[in-house]
């Protein structure tokens, strides 16, 4: 929702409530974040000091923000022209920003790292695209894209849908590149090569960062993480590799797809009825097919619907060719999954779509 928060087309209060309004009612719900995993010892330590037992843990601590990775970033977001739709405290800069810009250089960002929402850096470039035009200074505007990417999405069937939008809209795609300082008090920002290791300096007029990302500090370095800090689960089961009686679910695991909200609603399902078999001490029979979905604003009123599975290949649930732009899917984006996070999948009635796949089409095959 924040996409649209930083678009000027929701508010910023729409996308929060308060977190004892959405707790579950049979949840004690401890107030303290956790310091420390001792797995071998079923306990967790929290940053109070206080040690707590557990029978079963499930590990869903998201993924953490590292501005301060970028040199330079941290101090500049939310001020100089420079915002980011990844935080609640500079999303609504974004929308401020877009108002005020009258000419010159935009630029959009794409990190040297596993990000959530990886449509996210794209999306608010093509409204930004369509709030220019209707203000009438698009052709003032420069827009570039700097990405950290060889492609321009990792799905090939909309990655060819949305190399043709960015053509249509005249923006500048630089692949390879990542972002790794911003000097905020002559609004320049310097790219690296990645295959080059070539530096690049651009100036900017606004610019739109997604930072680095990585696994939640406490997790890195655990008992429970791989070599690259996540937590180390089957991608199929969620159990972890080493610790039977521990799952994971969504960004903080090593779970090779997309991080998204509905890669976590397909993994839910699955967690769900293997943990309950595990405690029965029965065969764990759920399997993650690796869905997730990026729906894709091209501009106000067009969306690409983009749902694809561990290797990339579309895994669509509707009926028609979900690469194409749609006014539909727009709607359900903006007006539709906003109902369903709040009412559904935060109360565990959302699973992801695989039913409504089936039954949209016919009972064939679609996983």
């Amino acid at each position: 929702m924040w996409t649209f928060v930083g678009a000027g087309a929701k508010r910023f209060e729409e996308s929060r409530r308060n977190m004892a309004d959405v707790m579950a009612s049979r949840v004690d719900w401890i107030k303290a974040a956790v310091a420390e995993f001792r797995p071998e010892k079923n306990c967790v330590v929290t940053q109070d000091g206080k040690t707590i037992s557990y029978d079963y843990l499930v590990v869903a601590l998201g993924i953490q923000l590292d501005f301060g990775k970028v040199k330079g970033l941290a101090e500049a977001v939310g001020k100089n022209c420079v915002s980011s739709n990844y935080c609640p405290d500079t999303v609504e800069m974004t929308w401020k920003y877009l108002q005020d810009l009258k000419g010159g250089n935009a630029i959009f960002t794409f990190p040297n790292t596993p990000i959530k929402c990886a449509g996210a850096p794209q999306k608010i470039m093509y409204l930004a695209d369509d709030l220019l035009r209707k203000k009438g200074i698009r052709k003032d505007v420069d827009i570039s894209y700097y990405s950290a990417l060889p492609v321009i999405f990792g799905a090939k069937k909309y990655a060819a849908t949305l190399g043709e939008v960015a053509k249509r809209k005249g923006i500048n795609l630089n692949f390879r590149n990542h972002l790794v300082e911003v000097k905020a008090d002559s609004k320049e920002a310097i790219f690296e090569n990645l295959d080059t290791k070539e530096s690049k300096t651009v100036k900017y007029d606004f610019m739109h960062v997604t930072p680095p990302m990585s696994p939640p500090d406490v997790v890195k370095g655990s008992p429970l993480s791989d070599c690259g800090g996540w937590v180390d689960v089957d991608k199929e089961t969620l159990q972890h590799k080493k610790y039977s009686n521990v799952f994971g679910i969504g960004d903080c695991t090593n779970v090779p797809t997309s991080k998204t909200a509905a890669a976590v609603a397909g993994q839910a399902g699955v967690l769900r009825k293997n943990l309950l078999a595990y405690m029965k001490g029965l065969a764990m029979t759920g399997k993650y097919d690796g869905y997730t979905s990026c729906p894709l604003p091209t501009g106000f009123g067009k969306l690409v619907l983009a749902e694809f599975d561990f290797d990339a290949e579309p895994l669509e649930t509707f009926p028609v060719d979900q690469g194409k732009e749609r006014r539909a899917f727009y709607v359900m984006k903006k007006d539709m999954m906003p109902f369903l996070y709040w009412n559904m999948l935060l109360k565990g009635r959302w699973s992801g779509p695989k039913p409504l796949r089936t039954l949209a089409h016919l009972g064939m095959n679609k996983r």
